[in-house]
């Protein structure tokens, strides 16, 4: 038996809290210092929570290995299930060609750039985000805009500051159901908390897309469709994260956003040439004046359409009970570990679920996707082989920051910081976002700054006396808007419009942009720890 301790290094909180942040300190160094590869740095954290917990902590070293190895299987599954599935979906649609279509269907619905920006960047980059995630959105939305003919620079930046208010539920819900799995809090009361807080810049950032398209002139005359839509998608976040399912969320947002966008009749007017002139300045590709048919068009929607429809089946309670039924738990080999109230905990438990988690979802639908757009069954496996080694290195390094997190959870390390931030008080609910917001901006996911940071952000709520579902919220919420300055993103985003080297450049450009929507969320959140907003809380 393993009895955490807060106070292991000369029974002093402060000296154990130095100690116990030095895995997550090297990562950060390594990752935004050293510039180290993510998947080099999260194993070399790994290894330093490893030690610290074995040589500072006291924890058996069998024990120590297997809350890694925990984390690591979680890591592989439900999280990266989810990813590999999603990703493959999107694979399909690319093999087909009927991404293409998909792309040339965006080009049709207006000639404004401006709202051209909105449906790409901000409603379809939020459907890639939800499918896929981990940069996707961001190059493939580059790409499309530059087709259209923007700016290089320009279709970056827009491509960036888009890839905000979706990330929180992207990849099917992955980064809250890390939180929740992480800090032990129910899923749907995280969900909750984060669908009562991103909803809030998505009323923001449609408006600041026309803006960096086109400045003052661009919000002036596209505000009413730019607030439409994100009215719209906020709303269906909202409602989606709350009472359906949030896994659902970033699509049902998506899709809906769309639609209220096309609805206003001004989107579809075509733009005046000047406007034309001053905002773009690339080359609008030929390939979008070919003409598709009804029929490939309405193809090229089916896989977006099949995963709705899955998961829409999915929560309807007799099936959502049959299919919970397929869950397995079982006693982890080798953990014996209690809180230090004396209290086992709940990593001693690990549960499987099987069929109901959302990557097997996604599976179900990409086996319907097949059949839809005619993919043989042996094309469609070695695309899934082939989506499994491009995500090589993104699988080790969630499975190295994943097993670190759990290392340092299950050792107590997370919460001896928990109890020394604790002291922040009051300040603790602005600073929230800010933990997530910085782990983020370094991993380049929200998904990993979950994992690091949620047991210790509701740690400290709880010494604190704020809510923990609060402060875990803020953590994911901060840091979505941690992306669009993250190293990953920003190379991803250059690499997809032909600008290798010139980080730094669109660093400068969106930076601004990411410090001040961050104030934003770090005010929304203290005033949900008070009387101001509290009432917003679930």
């Amino acid at each position: 038996m393993y009895v955490q301790e807060l106070e292991p290094v000369a029974g002093s909180l402060g000296l154990s809290a130095l100690v116990a942040a030095l895995p997550l300190v090297i990562v950060l160094v390594l990752l935004g210092g050293v510039r180290m590869k993510a998947h080099l740095a999260g194993l070399i954290g790994l290894l330093a929570a490893v030690l610290v917990a074995w040589l500072a902590y006291g924890m058996p070293l069998d024990q120590t290995a297997s809350s890694a190895v925990q984390g690591a299987v979680f890591g592989l599954f439900p999280i990266l299930w989810i990813v590999v599935n999603a990703l493959w979906v999107y694979r399909m649609t690319v093999r087909t060609r009927h991404f293409d279509i998909l792309r040339r269907s965006f080009g049709r619905l207006s000639d404004d750039p401006r709202i051209q920006a909105l449906v790409v960047a901000f409603c379809f980059g939020a459907l890639l985000e939800a499918l896929a995630g981990f940069g996707a959105p961001v190059a493939i939305c580059s790409v499309m805009l530059v087709a259209l003919g923007f700016d290089p620079v320009r279709a970056a930046v827009v491509s960036l500051v888009a890839n905000t208010a979706p990330v929180a539920f992207g990849a099917m819900g992955t980064p809250v159901v890390t939180l929740a799995q992480v800090t032990g809090l129910p899923l749907d009361d995280v969900a909750s908390v984060v669908g009562r807080q991103t909803p809030l810049l998505a009323l923001v950032v449609p408006l600041l897309l026309v803006a960096l398209v086109d400045g003052r002139r661009g919000l002036r005359e596209t505000w009413v469709p730019a607030l439409a839509c994100g009215v719209a998608f906020a709303v269906a976040q909202f409602v989606a994260s709350n009472y359906v399912s949030a896994q659902l969320a970033d699509i049902a947002a998506a899709l809906i956003g769309a639609a209220a966008l096309v609805a206003v009749p001004h989107s579809r007017r075509p733009a005046a040439e000047p406007v034309r002139a001053s905002v773009l300045t690339g080359v609008r590709s030929e390939e979008l004046d070919e003409e598709d048919s009804a029929r490939e068009v309405a193809r090229a929607y089916a896989p977006y359409a099949l995963i709705v429809a899955v998961f829409s089946v999915a929560q309807i309670p007799a099936v959502k009970g049959w299919l919970a039924k397929a869950t397995q738990s079982y006693d982890w080999p080798f953990l014996d570990v209690f809180d230090p109230e004396g209290n086992p905990v709940g990593g001693n438990v690990f549960s499987w679920p099987i069929v109901s988690t959302g990557g097997t979802l996604v599976l179900f639908a990409g086996l319907a996707t097949a059949v839809v757009l005619g993919v043989h069954a042996r094309v469609a496996v070695r695309e899934w082989l082939a989506t499994v080694h491009e995500l090589r290195f993104a699988i080790l390094t969630v499975t190295s920051v994943l097993a670190l997190a759990y290392v340092m959870n299950l050792s107590g390390q997370a919460a001896t910081i928990g109890h020394f931030v604790a002291a922040a008080g009051a300040g603790l609910a602005f600073l929230s976002p800010v933990l997530g917001w910085f782990g983020v901006a370094v991993s380049g996911s929200d998904t990993s700054a979950n994992a690091l940071f949620g047991a210790l952000q509701v740690t400290a709520a709880r010494e604190s006396g704020l809510s923990p579902e609060l402060l875990a919220a803020a953590n994911s919420s901060g840091g979505v808007l941690g992306k669009m300055i993250s190293p990953q993103n920003l190379t991803i985003a250059c690499a997809a419009v032909g600008l290798a080297g010139r980080e730094g450049d669109l660093l400068r450009k969106v930076l601004p942009w990411s410090l001040g929507l961050l104030l934003v969320m770090c005010l929304i959140v203290v005033a949900q720890s008070t009387a101001v907003l509290g009432w917003m809380l679930p």
